[in-house]
């Protein structure tokens, strides 16, 4: 594993160089550790991964520019928790940069939260295929409701036994992420 420092913290680097690029938003809550596996199973199919330390305070202009130091013209982007906020806004927002999009438990910014908060009402849709995968607890009708703010091949994957996605189903997620990665 390589450590990478760019301007928006230091971004662990591994996998094979020849095949496409995985950036791995984490939720804050989360450490890189608990993305180890996904990572492993990502590496084992051909795919690069990219998983920053933190998000907090990066907003979605900052990561471009973090993708520009690193090189990265066109990334699958996977985000978690709170890194599935940025991960929504990076591919509503900059069109061309991101070829596939694969969230853990976020609806997208202007579906209206079970309690009716919208994060982001201005949040343009997304233009990329889509997977938005669900543990138990996650609520259902916000990531179907997503569908309409998803002008792509949309889809919602239910793990019903699942509280923490990466760390309780990598598989599943490193299965999802690689589904969406391949040009098919």
């Amino acid at each position: 594993m390589e450590l990478r420092k760019v301007t928006v913290g230091v971004v662990h680097v591994s996998g094979p160089t020849d095949g496409g690029a995985v950036v791995v938003l984490p939720g804050s809550a989360r450490s890189v550790d608990d993305y180890a596996e996904v990572c492993e199973r990502l590496h084992n199919s051909g795919l690069q991964t990219f998983v920053l330390e933190s998000i907090g305070g990066v907003g979605h202009e900052a990561l471009i520019g973090a993708l520009d130091e690193l090189s990265l013209r066109w990334v699958h982007l996977v985000g978690d928790d709170d890194g599935a906020d940025l991960a929504w806004q990076v591919a509503a927002r900059h069109f061309g940069r991101v070829s596939s999009l694969v969230v853990a438990g976020h609806a997208h910014p202007a579906v209206a939260g079970a309690d009716g908060t919208v994060l982001d009402a201005t949040c343009p849709a997304v233009e990329v295929a889509t997977t938005v995968v669900l543990g138990r607890g996650d609520n259902r009708a916000q990531a179907y409701a997503t569908g309409r703010h998803a002008y792509s091949e949309y889809r919602v994957v239910e793990l019903d036994e699942v509280d923490s996605v990466p760390s309780q189903a990598a598989a599943e997620l490193a299965t999802e992420i690689v589904l969406r990665s391949n040009p098919w």
